[in-house]
C-alpha cells in the first residue's frame, strides 16, 4: 500500500482523513500548513500528497508550483472548500494530478486515490524516448533538443507520456482529460488544445504542419512518431 502525506490545517478534517486512509491500509503522516508540507512532500518515500489550498504559511498551490519546479513528480490531490472552476484548473495548470471540492464523500476520495496511484504506478520510463525534436526521459521529467534544454510543464510530460504509451491510436479529448488529468468536464477540452498547441511549437519542426501531433478531426488528437 501507498505512504500518503495530508497537508490540512483543520485538525478535524486531517484526523478522519487519516483514520481512512489507514484503515484502507495506507501510511499517513500530517502536516498542518503549507511549509511543513512541502517540507515533508521532499522527503523520500512519499507516494501521494493530500494537498488542501487554503492554508497557513504557504497556500496548496505555492506548495504544488514549487514541488513541479523542483522536479518533484510525486501526486497530488488537491482539496478546497471552493468550487470555482478558476480554481480548478489553476491547480490542475500548476501540476496538480486530481481535484476534489469539499464537502466530498470519503468513498469518493478513496475512489480517486486508487485511480491516480494507479495512474502513477508503473508508468515510468526505463530510458528516454524521441517524440518529434524533443529527447525525453519521463522518469526525471527532463526534455532536451539539439539546442539544450527544453522546458516543460508537469502536465506537459504526462500528456506526452500518454501520447507515446498510445502510439498510432486516436485519443478523444475526454479520453485524455480523464486519464491525464483525472477528470472529465467537458467545458475544460479547451484545456487539451491549449496544451497541444504549446507542445507542438516544442516538438515539431513547424507547428503549423504538424507532422508527430495530428489532429482527428471532431475527436481529437493523433501521436503517429
Amino acid at each position: 500500500m501507498a505512504k500518503i502525506l495530508i497537508v490540512e490545517d483543520e485538525p478535524e478534517m486531517a484526523r478522519g482523513l487519516r483514520d481512512n486512509f489507514e484503515f484502507d491500509g495506507h501510511t499517513v503522516a500530517v502536516a498542518a500548513d503549507g511549509e511543513e508540507g512541502l517540507k515533508r512532500a521532499l522527503e523520500p518515500g512519499i507516494d501521494l500528497i493530500i494537498l488542501d489550498v487554503m492554508l497557513p504559511k504557504k497556500s496548496g498551490l505555492d506548495v504544488c508550483r514549487e514541488l513541479r519546479a523542483a522536479r518533484h513528480t510525486t501526486p497530488v490531490i488537491m482539496l478546497t472548500a471552493r468550487g470555482q472552476e478558476i480554481d480548478k484548473v489553476l491547480g490542475l495548470e500548476l501540476g496538480a494530478d486530481d481535484y476534489i471540492t469539499k464537502p466530498f464523500s470519503v468513498r469518493e476520495l478513496l475512489a480517486r486515490v486508487k485511480a491516480v496511484l494507479r495512474r502513477s504506478g508503473g508508468q515510468g520510463e526505463s530510458a528516454p524516448v524521441q517524440m518529434g525534436r524533443l529527447i525525453l526521459d519521463f522518469a526525471s521529467y527532463h526534455a532536451v533538443d539539439g539546442a539544450g534544454e527544453v522546458e516543460l510543464t508537469h502536465k506537459e510530460f504526462e500528456i506526452l507520456k500518454y501520447l507515446h504509451q498510445h502510439k498510432g491510436e486516436t485519443i478523444s479529448r475526454e479520453q485524455l482529460l480523464t486519464e491525464v488529468w483525472g477528470y472529465d468536464a467537458s467545458p475544460t477540452s479547451r484545456t487539451v488544445d491549449n496544451h497541444m498547441l504549446l507542445l507542438r511549437k516544442k516538438l515539431e519542426e513547424d507547428a503549423e504542419h504538424p507532422r508527430h501531433i495530428l489532429t482527428v478531426h471532431r475527436v481529437g488528437y493523433k501521436y503517429i512518431g
